[in-house]
């Protein structure tokens, strides 16, 4: 049978196959709500035959925002609506689904990627004044953010379980704390981005104080029956930053706290990294988070062929394999997968006069 198509436990949670579909930011909220497009969107996902479905980076709040179009988890209206479009999909799909918390930090307040590069200033109706771990700039193009005091980061870790809590009332099966990709709390992380002087700077041990205490205080916020995960960048591919040693300490650490799964992307928060961009770039850091954890351990970057995949796991590297842009540019790529790999799935009721007569017997039925 193929790995790939084998059952996975994410803690209290049994997905039906490896495959899980990576979060995307789709810049088109409303005032934080999902909207039509998320909607569309995330329904056609729903139906693709993968083992879990991540919601985009959603913003604990306002200021955590990428862009003014993100998704928010931070008030009523925003909950309400999630819960609207998640209650549409089950009745049509049983994919379970998940959602990534963030905050972006130094990152935040920029166009839409099709709009323009660089932050929007402070004083545009659009943008806001940007927090970090320090008073440093992403680039020349962003401002400088305002260094969170003592009473910021209190206030941040209880908006994180606010989102959580809210993440649970409307429905969701996974809580993904983003600490990857430059965003908050990969500042908090990286020496390259925390030059503080007190408890949560300086040595590696300060420096992972936030994230252990944010998922600290979702873990204990969240019912038994949540998989929590979080998403981490195991290098920042830049000299003296953060690298995949202090990776595998953070690991262990999540692992010890009872984490349920991590998964291992990189880079984000300096422009001056160097990325070797080739097929399955990523995999070496996640076979070598696997080796020191028991949790389970999730794949990503470039993994774009069933075989690819298939290799991961039976070689041991990670537990599941996650995509993004190629769900984006193949929504049926589990599908194809399942065909190439000789296994089964069970597709909307509604989609099962489709399958091909090349491979009969891929839907069951």
């Amino acid at each position: 049978m193929s790995l790939l198509f084998s059952p996975l436990q994410l803690g209290p949670l049994e997905l039906p196959n490896r495959i899980v579909i990576a979060p995307m930011c789709q810049y088109s909220a409303h005032d934080g709500c999902v909207s039509d497009w998320h909607h569309i969107h995330l329904g056609n996902l729903a139906l693709s035959g993968a083992g879990l479905l991540m919601l985009e980076a959603t913003a604990v709040e306002s200021r955590g925002r990428i862009s003014h179009a993100d998704l928010g988890l931070w008030n009523d209206d925003q909950e309400a609506a999630l819960a609207a479009m998640l209650a549409s999909i089950r009745r049509w799909s049983p994919m379970p689904l998940g959602i990534q918390l963030a905050h972006a930090g130094r990152k935040a307040s920029t166009h839409r990627p099709w709009e323009g590069k660089g932050a929007i200033p402070a004083d545009d109706p659009r943008g806001w004044t940007t927090v970090s771990a320090s008073a440093l700039a992403f680039d020349a193009d962003h401002g400088v953010p305002q260094a969170l005091d003592a009473a910021g980061i209190d206030a941040l870790v209880g908006d994180f379980v606010q989102a959580a809590d809210r993440a649970v009332r409307a429905g969701l099966d996974v809580v993904e704390i983003h600490a990857a990709h430059g965003y908050l709390l990969h500042q908090f992380l990286s020496p390259l981005s925390n030059r503080r002087a007190d408890e949560y700077g300086g040595s590696l041990e300060n420096r992972m104080r936030l994230v252990l205490r944010v998922f600290d205080a979702v873990r204990a916020a969240l019912p038994d029956r949540i998989a929590l995960g979080v998403r981490i960048s195991a290098t920042d591919w830049v000299e003296g930053g953060w690298d995949l040693g202090q990776s595998i300490a953070l690991a262990r650490a999540l692992d010890a706290r009872g984490c349920h799964y991590i998964h291992v992307s990189s880079g984000g928060l300096d422009p001056r990294q160097e990325i070797a961009a080739v097929p399955g770039y990523q995999v070496p850091f996640a076979e070598a988070i696997r080796r020191e954890v028991r949790m389970a351990v999730i794949a990503v970057g470039l993994i774009t062929r069933p075989r690819q995949a298939e290799a991961v796991l039976a070689e041991g590297r990670a537990d599941a394999v996650a995509l993004a842009r190629g769900m984006l540019y193949d929504p049926r790529w589990p599908w194809h997968a399942a065909a190439e790999l000789g296994a089964t799935l069970s597709p909307a009721p509604q989609h099962l006069r489709c399958e091909p007569a090349s491979v009969r017997g891929l839907f069951a039925r």
